[in-house]
């Protein structure tokens, strides 16, 4: 994609931005629901759009019973990706919570921030989610803590699928379920990606962010396979919850 090009679909993206971002704030300010979940799907639509992302969608995304979602993670662009499909809110550390822009957009996304330095911060956060699940929303966990090379799946993490527990213990909700989402980056440029290009793609450890916005914005064509497993009904038991999501995820990387 050349300079100008860029250019474009950049301005478009800021004009899209100047209409959506206040009509999601007053979305927020007044409660407007219907608008509250839709506009970030939206956002997240025009985004990859403009840059030449394509998300093949498979499995059936979460109904409107109380859902945690738990993911893998590769990239910062795993979230317009997942965004883009459904309405939801995603767990975010909460530096991320102070970041330019991202944190504004993790804010209007709904986010539930946690401060993993806190040793209350688990409970806390497991409080937060409770209230979410009760009211029937579908909240993304990404269980490895972190993100991957795209290569691995790291060990998945249960301690805040515990806000499962803490929503059964509301008169008003009779089930709560996890589903394993699966997330493969499966072709770049039309060719499909080696597993030595997959850490190109990947953000992770301490590499720097400015690369992979310079080939996302470039509008390199990118190909990525999102992949809904069936939903675990949750029975109380956390740690077997979390591994039999983790097993599926791991088979669907494995076909995707």
């Amino acid at each position: 994609m050349t300079r100008i090009g860029v250019a474009l679909r950049l301005l478009v993206l800021g004009l899209c931005s100047v209409v959506l971002v206040p009509l999601q704030m007053l979305a927020l300010r007044f409660g407007w629901s219907s608008m509250l979940h839709v506009l970030p799907v939206w956002f997240h639509r025009i985004l990859l759009r403009l840059f030449n992302v394509r998300v093949i969608e498979r499995g059936t995304p979460p109904t409107d019973a109380p859902t945690i979602v738990l993911s893998n993670h590769v990239s910062w662009l795993d979230i317009p990706v997942i965004g883009s499909l459904h309405p939801l809110s995603f767990i975010a550390k909460s530096e991320v919570e102070g970041w330019p822009v991202v944190g504004l957009c993790a804010k209007l996304q709904r986010s539930v921030f946690i401060d993993r330095q806190r040793r209350k911060a688990t409970a806390e956060v497991n409080d937060a989610l409770a209230h979410r699940l009760v009211k029937g929303e579908a909240i993304v966990l990404f269980a490895e803590g972190t993100t991957s090379d795209g290569n691995r799946l790291l060990p998945f993490r249960s301690s805040l699928v515990g806000g499962a527990q803490a929503a059964l213990m509301h008169d008003s909700v009779e089930r709560v379920f996890l589903q394993p989402l699966a997330i493969a980056y499966t072709h770049r440029n039309g060719l499909p990606v080696t597993r030595r290009e997959r850490p190109f793609i990947a953000w992770y450890g301490d590499m720097d962010l400015a690369p992979h916005l310079n080939m996302f914005v470039r509008g390199v064509p990118l190909d990525v396979v999102v992949t809904w497993g069936e939903p675990i009904l949750f029975n109380g038991n956390r740690k077997q919850a979390t591994a039999s999501a983790e097993a599926e995820i791991r088979r669907a990387l494995k076909a995707a």
